[in-house]
This record gives structure tokens, sequence and C-alpha cells, in this order.
């Protein structure tokens, strides 16, 4: 069952990438469309001021009809760091949503938004801080440990809708533990996916699912600290779309996709970037 597409936006005009890459979504997955309108308290507004929502929706409508998506509008009053996880956790969304226009300030207060929603919303996010369309390389960056299966089972079908290439990424984090599981891994660098361990299985696994949708599909291990070797990899391969796994860690291995490490990629890299929170019967 694919999800309900919700795209969010204060009036702020960056967020118009985020309507922008929901809609195509949209026509990709044949999804219905929830655009969530954020107003936002100002103390300097009258009754009379021309609200930047009234033009960011106008465009949005003739976007929709024009890529023959359904729609629906919503306007709520409020915070929108609050409003939108709120609307988000009421149904079965993928959130869609872009810079909301802070000040540095606030986000040397308060964190940056992505931060917070990533923190509340318990379905797929999509952030998108630029466009970058035809989708044709989409990267997955796997812990390997399962705990990514369901962004990338989400990621995979918007690979087969758009026919993209497939790259897998693991990262080796450095340690100094000697444990037999980092013995494993440290000797099969280069054939991690033919190994008999519980990353062997879960690298070969997801091969073998985009093979079976008829993608092309390879994996790129990498070593060394975790969101640089991340970033490394989307600047020399150059994806359309980032597919990270689940913000929960797990013992082995060290903790590899805490939230820190999520939105600091999501926050450095220059495209639109998946993540889905590690639940039973998510997708």
């Amino acid at each position: 069952m694919k999800p309900e597409i919700l795209i969010a936006t204060n009036g702020f005009q960056g967020t118009w990438t985020a309507i922008e890459y929901g809609a195509w979504l949209a026509g990709l997955m044949q999804s219905n469309v929830t655009l969530l309108g954020v107003t936002e308290k100002s103390g300097s507004a009258t009754l009379d001021d021309h609200h930047p929502l009234e033009n960011i929706f106008a465009s949005a409508v003739e976007l929709f009809r024009n890529k023959g998506v359904n729609y629906s509008l919503e306007i709520h009053n409020g915070n929108a760091e609050h409003v939108i996880p709120e609307k988000a956790n009421q149904g079965d969304f993928l959130t869609v949503v872009s810079p909301l226009g802070r000040s540095w300030l606030r986000h040397w207060l308060t964190g940056r938004s992505f931060r917070v929603l990533m923190e509340e919303i318990k379905g797929p996010i999509l952030y998108v801080p630029r466009v970058r369309l035809p989708l044709q390389n989409l990267l997955i960056s796997s812990g390997g440990l399962g705990y990514e299966v369901a962004a990338e089972n989400l990621a995979l079908q918007v690979a087969a809708a758009s026919r993209a290439d497939v790259t897998l990424l693991h990262v080796i984090p450095p340690t100094d533990l000697d444990y037999p599981t980092t013995r494993d891994v440290r000797e099969h660098m280069t054939d991690l996916q033919d190994t008999d361990t519980l990353l062997g299985r879960s690298l070969r696994k997801g091969l073998e699912i985009a093979n079976e949708a008829g993608l092309k599909a390879n994996l790129v291990t990498r070593q060394g600290h975790v969101v640089e070797e991340i970033l490394a990899e989307i600047r020399q391969g150059n994806y359309d779309m980032v597919c990270m796994g689940s913000r929960y860690g797990t013992h082995a291995l060290r903790q590899l996709y805490t939230p820190n490490v999520t939105a600091e990629v999501a926050e450095a890299a220059n495209c639109p970037i998946l993540t889905v929170r590690h639940t039973h019967g998510l997708l």
C-alpha cells in the first residue's frame, strides 16, 4: 500500500521545492496529495496583509492540476514544527518538507527544523533542499543490520517506478574493538554481500530485491567516519536521491544511524533525502 503524500509549507518561497518534488512523486506513484499550509503568527501582520500562503497555494493547485494529481488543501494555524508532525501522525503519510526559512539565530537556539520534524514524525520523511529530476541514480545508505528495511523498501518502490539505477552503500566505521563481526567485515570489504553474516545477508537481500524489480543495482563499501563517507559518496556518485535507514542504531558496529547522522547528511547534501523510522508493519 502506497502512503498518501503530505506536502507542508509555511508560505516561505523555499518550500516550493517540496511542492514541486511532491507533485512529481505523487504523479509517479499515483498517490493522493494533501497540501498542508501553516499560518504562523507574525507580530506585524494585519487583517489586510496578503499572506504568502495565498500565492504558493495558487501555484501549487495549478501544478497539481497540470500533473493530474488528486489533491486536498488544508490550512492550520500555529508553529510549523508542531503543526506538521501533528498532521503527519494522523495517517499513513509520506511527509515532504523543505527548509522553512528559519533565521540562523533560531537554528542556534532551537536547532534546525528538520531535526525537530525527524524527532516527532513517525512515518517516512522526504526532505527536499533542492529538486533533482529526472531521478536516475538513487543511493541507499544501509547499516546492513535490518533497521533500514522500511526505508529500503520505499526507496526501491520509487526507483522501480522511475527506472533509476540503485547503489547500496555500507560504511564501516572506525573501531578498536575486535569482535568476530567486526573482523569479518574488515576482512571482506570487497565481498560483504557474499558472507554469511547478518550484514552480508541483509546487503544480499537488498541487491536481490532490486534485481528482481529489473533495476540495475550495485554495492559500494567505504570505511571511515560515517557522515563524511556518506557525503563523499553522494558527491562522487552525483546521486539524485539518497535514502537513509532507521534513525535508531544498534549495539553492533556502533550506532550508525542516529538522528544526528541522518540530519547531518540531510543538511549537507544537495539532493532529496528519504528517511523512514524503523517500525514493524510501516509499509
